[in-house]
């Protein structure tokens, strides 16, 4: 990532462009460096277009990986960063949906009419700072408009992913979507399906981790045909009603949405598990009648099918093994948060040591702020964690399973028992030291014939 911010990559990025000039090519920064440096935002890259073809820069860099020169693409590594210089170039027909058939050298000007925005399509000369815009894209910068270049639906069929992009990067940058472009999007929205997994995947996270509200993201991607073709499972949620007394928002979809909203520099395992936590609720759905004789629906065990289902959808779109384990804890346990205060001290620990813990407590905040607005056992978590930050929430157990068996417990399950029985008492501050701890569990340990486990509810689960 070469950030436009940092001076270090836009003097690599500029002394290059000399480089190039120097051999007699016309060479500019392009795309989305470009788009981002006239809104005064970061960007991630820097592009350079060039006259020069592929062997022509090899030849002029010594640092470089053919990362696309069957496409004009050579990545140039210089000073500690990566570019990626790419020749100008005209796209022959596309018959995949993704690829086109080949390439021709061309000009500038041809190159800009190939790229899919006109947001997109701008270059800019950093020797002589100026902007090249053959497109119009500065024009659509100003009205805040994501607009195809030439004809929409001729842009969409050469790349399918062109349809997610333009939600993409209308939410990403809070821009509208000019009228024959959604048009042809809504159109065109089924083309979506052929697209590789791991492209819709990539292009979904950005659009839930970049976007200032990526509620409106969701909601944008329903308006266009797009949710119901890559999400048919989150296209369900609309519609889905709930109690009022605790979503006076309204449907599981618009409580989707404002968590979304909410959310402020959102991880993937964050945003996905916002979008995805009530995702059984449409499957659980069961009105009920109540003692007074009203009727409620009621979710019952929405966060254990919940989590099943979003695993299906991570692993269908081909999410790394972490983040598909992240979510799918946070999916399981986001309604664990309404039982804290009467849960036992030992208890609590477990369940704030535990690794996807603070995202899980910022998704129930989120949750609370997108319904009922009741903060008061996320205050409660947070208390708790206070009271903690001078020791290990889960420090190192004194009790370990060789301690166990030196008491006389055969190797087996019984062992695990003591041991898990020790642990939480250590939690709960109910012994000084090792010691005190070892002397109870040997009583304990007396009064059970055997060392028998006793029957009942295993000690934590209450």
């Amino acid at each position: 990532m070469n950030p436009i911010g940092d001076s270090r990559p836009q003097e690599a990025a500029r002394e290059m462009v000399r480089t190039l000039r120097a051999a007699g090519f016309d060479a500019y920064w392009a795309g989305g460096c470009v788009r981002d440096r006239l809104m005064g935002r970061p960007a991630k890259d820097i592009d350079i277009a060039t006259s020069a073809r592929p062997e022509q820069v090899q030849a002029l860099f010594p640092k470089t990986l053919e990362i696309g020169k069957a496409f004009g693409v050579i990545q140039v590594l210089r000073d500690g960063f990566a570019f990626e210089v790419a020749t100008f170039r005209h796209d022959r027909p596309y018959r995949d949906g993704r690829h086109p058939d080949g390439v021709a050298f061309t000009s500038a000007e041809e190159d800009a009419k190939r790229r899919d925005f006109t947001v997109n399509g701008l270059f800019f000369d950093p020797i002589e700072d100026r902007v090249l815009d053959f497109v119009g894209g500065q024009d659509d910068l100003q009205r805040r408009l994501i607009r195809a270049i030439g004809d929409p639906e001729a842009r969409f069929r050469e790349d399918h992913l062109r349809l997610l992009r333009a939600a993409r990067f209308a939410s990403a940058l809070e821009f509208d979507i000019e009228p024959a472009t959604a048009e042809a999007v809504r159109r065109l929205a089924p083309l979506l399906a052929d697209v590789s997994a791991e492209r819709v995947q990539q292009e979904l996270t950005r659009l839930l981790v970049e976007s200032p509200r990526a509620g409106r993201g969701l909601a944008l991607l329903r308006d266009l045909g797009l949710l119901a073709v890559v999400l048919p499972e989150a296209e369900r949620l609309v519609g889905q009603e709930q109690p009022p007394a605790f979503h006076p928002e309204g449907d599981v979809f618009t409580h989707t949405v404002l968590m979304l909203d909410a959310m402020k520099d959102a991880t993937p395992e964050l945003a996905w598990s916002v979008l995805l936590h009530d995702i059984g609720k449409p499957l659980t759905a069961t009105p009920t009648i109540e003692p007074d004789g009203s009727t409620r629906i009621r979710f019952n065990e929405h966060d254990s099918v919940g989590a099943d289902l979003a695993e299906q959808i991570l692993r269908r779109l081909k999410m790394p093994n972490d983040l598909v384990d992240a979510v799918r804890q946070g999916v399981a346990n986001h309604m664990r948060f309404i039982n804290v205060p009467r849960m036992r001290r030992s208890k609590l620990r477990q369940m704030a040591g535990a690794p996807t813990f603070p995202m899980e407590l910022e998704l129930h905040r989120l949750d609370c702020l997108a319904s009922h607005s009741d903060l008061s056992n996320y205050e409660f978590m947070r208390r708790f964690m206070e009271e903690l930050k001078n020791e290990p929430v889960l420090p190192p157990p004194w009790i370990r399973g060789d301690d166990i068996l030196a008491l006389g417990i055969p190797q087996g399950p019984r062992v695990g028992y003591w041991h898990k029985k020790a642990y939480e008492a250590q939690l709960e501050s109910r012994f000084p030291d090792r010691e005190a701890l070892l002397n109870w569990i040997r009583e304990e340990i007396r009064e059970q014939p055997g060392g028998g486990v006793p029957a009942g509810p295993t000690p934590g689960q209450s």
